[in-house]
């Protein structure tokens, strides 16, 4: 019998700071996740998505369309896979907007591991100590 592979969960992140977008694709292939990454919501809508064992990660500040109207389009497609928003100082219309979407919002920056301990809920793993 052969043992069963299991896939690590795909990340899709959407940032346009290419210094960012390359460190947290780094770090969180350091945690063991494959990172799809992008520097724009357009690039990522024209991408094929999986549809399981995925997280988005998207910042709200890009060019063009912005984390949440990216979101938005995905979810008149139905793609259901958890999302968070990342981005520095959300005033209210932002969170009330991301309220009504449920995507929580991580604010940048993204201090201790709190970006990778959400994912890990969201996906439902188990926390490492």
């Amino acid at each position: 019998m052969s043992p069963v592979s299991v896939e690590p969960p795909t990340l899709l992140l959407v940032d346009d700071d290419d210094a960012l977008r390359s460190a947290l694709s780094f770090a969180l292939e350091l945690d063991g996740y494959r990172v799809q990454a992008y520097p724009s919501g357009e690039d990522l809508l024209k991408a094929k998505l999986p549809d399981r064992n995925a997280c988005l990660v998207l910042d709200e500040n890009l060019p063009g369309i912005s984390g949440l109207e990216c979101l938005s389009i995905l979810r008149s497609r139905a793609v259901r896979i958890p999302a968070f928003l990342i981005t520095s100082h959300p005033g209210p219309a932002l969170r009330h907007r991301a309220d009504r979407m449920g995507v929580p919002i991580i604010e940048k920056p993204l201090l201790d591991d709190i970006l990778v301990r959400s994912i890990r809920s969201a996906l439902g793993q188990v926390p490492t100590p």
